[in-house]
């Protein structure tokens, strides 16, 4: 039996003792929160409910769903087990920002205008149809990027929890997910979906703190003590807590490490899942309190995240994190049944509610993501190109949840592909493929007024396929022990992460379309939107 193998055994070994605890905990999630969306489902009665809930929610409310569809899997996964094996460079991913204008897209248009998606936004100034095009399929392309880093922290989640080895297991897993979120959202929608975020949001707040407080407890709250026992088991020592571990004096190395952290920071702002929720607020002032409140949030977060990576490194050790999942993505719920015992009760018990916790999360960011793809394509790419506008909103509403099984149905074959990736990488790829395609043209469209359709195409598409091309290219997907396809090799760009080319190209083909189109500009809706964006006047 493989290493491997052996520790993912005894791990759920230490929890066999406890099983049906187990079983029923992750039962008591998925139950509960099917619950929330099947009540959900019944206050749905319009396009106007499935896609923005209605606009009904509080800042307080949406700030917290905002953070819970931030917070995913690889916030609580990826990044504790990427500063467990690699210290302080990888925690670069826990700092990005949440962007104090993210409200001005979204809650910029006119009256006249029902916003439900990006493609709305963007089409107010230009042509409808290949922009609504562009949008949605921009949109359906980002989803899927942040959907495989959910699927497969599932995958290892549950794999761990259950003893579950084989790769059958695990890819019957991830169906079981894609399963779920194609209930949640084609039953629930926006209000369902959001519900599910916030009751997210607290659970694994709530499970963060208490492993961080153990964590302190166990050190008597001396973070000195902690950080210098996590150096001197990484077998590493002092280097551990220097920077340059994972980006050293390799000069590729150093330039994955400016794509990422570009990445990371500008994709943000191009996110569909997350723009998506300043329509579920009745006005622009409740937009921007939501982010506020979300700010907050998200920053508590990643703070304990960094308490939760070193905590793993000293109690648990990179080789035991790295035998049970070679990416560390089991690094939180190892550190959880340590803390408690590992052979206690309530180690076990902590083992479990952990991972239950995080399961949940994931659950719910699939379900938001899903949304977000489906609600785009039925919206902007059904009703608005291929029905010209006729459709009614019973068959968008029909499109949207066909939509929805497609797009699960795609995650759920390629989650399976990706089980054995770091999902916070893989949300990293995501957010360039966002930076690359959204952002110029959000930009532009708010703030260049002689920005034409041509632009918006040329920069959306241009940002687009640079962005997926240098990804499929890449040690990410071949030519690398811990790429997709391992065993062949064709990747000939050298960085994991495309940013640092893919997002200055779609800014500059965005201009270079604009300067040699010869469309002319609506400067009066220019106009218009300016006003909004600086006052906020009218906002829908």
């Amino acid at each position: 039996m493989s290493p491997a193998i052996t520790q993912v055994t005894l791990a759920a070994n230490e929890a066999s003792e406890h099983r049906p605890l187990i079983i029923t905990l992750f039962a008591l999630f998925v139950l509960a929160t099917l619950g929330i969306t099947v009540w959900a489902g019944r206050q749905t009665k319009d396009a106007a409910d499935f896609y923005a809930g209605g606009r009904s929610f509080s800042a307080f409310q949406n700030g917290l769903a905002v953070s819970g569809d931030y917070m995913s899997a690889a916030s609580f996964l990826g990044i504790a087990g990427a500063i467990a094996l690699f210290a302080r460079r990888p925690s670069t991913a826990n700092r990005r920002p949440v962007p104090g204008w993210y409200p001005c897209p979204c809650r910029r248009t006119p009256r006249t205008l029902p916003a439900h998606s990006m493609g709305d936004v963007l089409a107010y100034r230009m042509r409808q149809r290949p922009v609504r095009t562009a949008a949605g399929t921009s949109t359906i392309v980002v989803s899927i990027f942040y959907l495989l880093a959910q699927m497969a922290g599932a995958g290892v989640l549950v794999s761990l929890l259950l003893g579950i080895t084989s790769d059958a297991g695990k890819i019957l897993i991830v169906a079981l997910v894609g399963l779920l979120m194609i209930v949640y959202v084609s039953i629930g929608g926006m209000k369902g979906t959001t519900w599910v975020q916030m009751v997210k949001a607290v659970l694994l707040i709530g499970g963060t703190i208490l492993i961080t407080f153990l964590v302190l407890l166990k050190f008597d709250f001396n973070i000195s003590d902690l950080l210098g026992t996590a150096a001197e088991k990484s077998g590493h020592g002092a280097a551990f807590l220097e920077p340059g571990l994972q980006y050293g004096a390799n000069g590729t190395t150093k330039l994955d490490f400016i794509s990422l952290g570009i990445a990371l920071v500008l994709g943000t702002a191009g996110l569909p899942h997350i723009l998506i929720r300043f329509y579920t607020v009745p006005n622009a002032k409740a937009a921007r309190k939501s982010v506020n409140w979300a700010i907050g949030i998200i920053g508590a977060f990643y703070l304990m995240t960094i308490a939760l990576g070193f905590g793993a490194a000293a109690l648990v050790g990179p080789k035991e994190i790295t035998e049970s999942n070679p990416s560390g993505n089991t690094a939180a719920p190892l550190l959880a049944l340590h803390v408690g015992g590992v052979d206690s009760a309530w180690g076990a018990i902590l083992l479990a509610t952990i991972s239950a916790v995080a399961f949940a999360t994931i659950l719910a960011v699939v379900a938001g993501l899903t949304l977000a793809s489906s609600s785009s394509f039925a919206h902007d790419i059904y009703a608005n190109v291929i029905r010209k506008g006729e459709a009614t909103e019973k068959e968008e509403m029909r499109a949207a949840r066909w939509a929805t099984v497609f797009i699960g149905i795609v995650s759920i074959a390629l989650g399976a592909l990706a089980r054995d990736l770091n999902v916070a990488g893989l949300v990293a790829l995501a957010f360039a493929v966002a930076a690359s395609a959204n952002l110029p043209t959000i930009l532009y469209s708010l703030f260049w007024k002689r920005f034409t359709t041509q632009g918006a195409l040329w920069s959306i598409y241009g940002g687009l396929i640079v962005a997926v091309g240098l990804v499929l290219f890449s040690p990410v997907v071949s030519g690398d022990p811990k790429a997709m396809f391992p065993d062949v090799d064709f990747a000939w760009f050298p960085l994991k992460n495309p940013g640092l080319i893919s997002i200055p190209f779609g800014f500059f083909m965005g201009w270079l379309g604009t300067v040699l189109s010869k469309e002319e500009p609506d400067k009066a809706k220019y106009a218009e939107l300016e006003v909004r964006s600086l006052t906020g006047t009218g906002a829908h």
